[in-house]
């Protein structure tokens, strides 16, 4: 019963820790969001992305490679020169 108990601590510690380590594996340090390893639910975070554009960049993403520049952005159906500008502080690649 006590290994029970401690294993289910574990599972229970590790778990939150694998969990944190994703939430944040899109940003860099900086609370920056990496368009090239951002998820859906990430890239949401940004505004003026909904559900739609942002599941457009990750299909993009995985069509066409890694992004090279953030301007990139602009080759997504919805994404235009306001959405950019709006979120150019919070993106990096």
């Amino acid at each position: 019963m006590r290994n029970f108990k401690k294993a289910i601590v574990f599972l229970t510690v590790l778990g939150f820790v694998l969990g944190f380590a994703m939430s944040v594996s899109a940003e860099d340090g900086s609370g920056k969001i990496n368009i090239n390893t951002a998820t859906v639910e990430e890239l949401m975070q940004l505004k003026g992305v909904g559900e739609a554009i942002a599941q457009r960049i990750v299909d993009y993403r995985e069509a066409n490679g890694l992004f090279k520049t953030i301007d990139d952005l602009q080759n997504i159906k919805g994404i235009g020169p306001k959405i950019l500008a709006d979120n150019l502080d919070r993106l990096t690649i």
